[in-house]
C-alpha cells in the first residue's frame, strides 16, 4: 500500500462539526480535483426527518427519511441502501485527476451497503488523499477503517474545530 498520501478521518461525537469542518475543507479545494460526498440533515417542522447526500459533482439522493419503509432500519429511520448504491456508482470518483476523495460519513446507515463498504476500503488502499469523517462508534468497516496503516484519526471538539480547517489543508 502507497502511503505517501494524506488519508484523514474525522471523527468526535454527533453535532461537534465534523460535516462543517469537511464542508469548509472542500470549498477551500480545486471542485475539479474533489469527488465524493457531503451528508446533510432533512428537517422539517424544526426537527430532523432524514439525511439528504450531495454529491461534489452535484448529484443529489436521500439515504434516509423517517418515512421510508425498508427493511434496512437505523434508529427511527428508513436507510434506501439500493438508494444509495445508485448514488454511489453516479459520483465519479475514479476519473483522472482528482486528488482528494471526500466521504461525509463512514456511519451506521452507510455501511448497510456492500458497494459503500467495498468502496471506502478501495478509497483506502487508493494512492490518492482521501477525507471522510466517521462515527465515533461502531463495529465492521467503521472500526476496521480507523485501524488501517497509513490512517489519520483526528477527534473534532468544540474546542479544536476552528483551527483543525488549516492543519487539514497543509
Amino acid at each position: 500500500m502507497n502511503l505517501k498520501h494524506p488519508k484523514i478521518l474525522l471523527t468526535g461525537p454527533p453535532r461537534v462539526g465534523k460535516t462543517t469542518l469537511i464542508r469548509k475543507t472542500v470549498q477551500q479545494m480545486s471542485p475539479e480535483r474533489t469527488a465524493g460526498f457531503l451528508t446533510t440533515e432533512i428537517r422539517e417542522r424544526g426537527e430532523r426527518a432524514g439525511f439528504s447526500l450531495e454529491g461534489l459533482n452535484g448529484e443529489q439522493g436521500v439515504l434516509a427519511h423517517v418515512e421510508i419503509f425498508s427493511r434496512f432500519q437505523v434508529g427511527k429511520y428508513g436507510v434506501d441502501v439500493a438508494g444509495f448504491d445508485a448514488f454511489l456508482e453516479r459520483l465519479d470518483l475514479w476519473r483522472p485527476g482528482i486528488g482528494c476523495i471526500v466521504i461525509d460519513e463512514i456511519g451506521k446507515m452507510e455501511v448497510l451497503s456492500k458497494r459503500f463498504c467495498a468502496l471506502v476500503r478501495r478509497i483506502a488502499d487508493a494512492d490518492r488523499p482521501f477525507l471522510a469523517t466517521v462515527a465515533v462508534k461502531g463495529g465492521g468497516l467503521i472500526a476496521e477503517i480507523k485501524r488501517r496503516r497509513g490512517i489519520r484519526l483526528v477527534t473534532v471538539t468544540a474546542k479544536n474545530r476552528d483551527d483543525l480547517l488549516d492543519e487539514i489543508l497543509a
